[in-house]
């Protein structure tokens, strides 16, 4: 009966019998290495519970990933009035040198902002106010010619 006492208390034994409950019904005291295997396996619960929390998926945005196409429009005018759209795709001319009309120029860009019609109206009015000075000129020149001509024929 001595060496099972022997035996018993032989580390190699010890942990083979941890987990056996002593008469009383307690469990029996944890070696030290049990000890270590407890409390990494508390700290394995407590990084269980933590783990969900950092790696839940963040949820995908539902918005539709648009494609963008790039077009440029260019439009241009003299101070006579005259207007041209230029237009440009991926660095390659599509249209150049296009007429477009003043009221046409005016319209769109009163669709597009308050400011951008504003600016462009006031070189529109500038170009209208040229045109009826030399309009006015010109009827003046043709006035003088007209009686020029009737004072030949009289």
């Amino acid at each position: 009966m001595g060496e099972e006492a022997d035996q018993a208390t032989s580390p190699d034994n010890q942990a083979e019998q941890a987990p056996a409950q002593t008469a009383e019904g307690t469990a029996a005291p944890a070696t030290g290495a049990e000890q270590a295997g407890a409390d990494s396996s508390a700290d394995g619960a407590s990084a269980a519970e933590a783990a969900p929390k950092k790696t839940r998926a963040r949820k995908q945005s539902s918005a539709k990933k648009t494609r963008t196409v790039e077009l440029t429009l260019t439009v241009t005018g003299t101070a006579e009035g005259e207007w041209q759209a230029e237009l440009m795709h991926q660095g390659k001319r599509v249209l150049q040198g296009l007429p477009i009309p003043a009221a046409a120029v005016s319209k769109a860009a009163a669709e597009l902002h308050s400011d951008i019609s504003e600016a462009i109206d006031g070189v529109i009015t500038a170009a209208r106010e040229q045109h009826e000075a030399k309009l006015a000129e010109l009827e003046a020149e043709v006035e003088r010619v007209r009686k020029a001509l009737s004072e030949l024929e009289g």
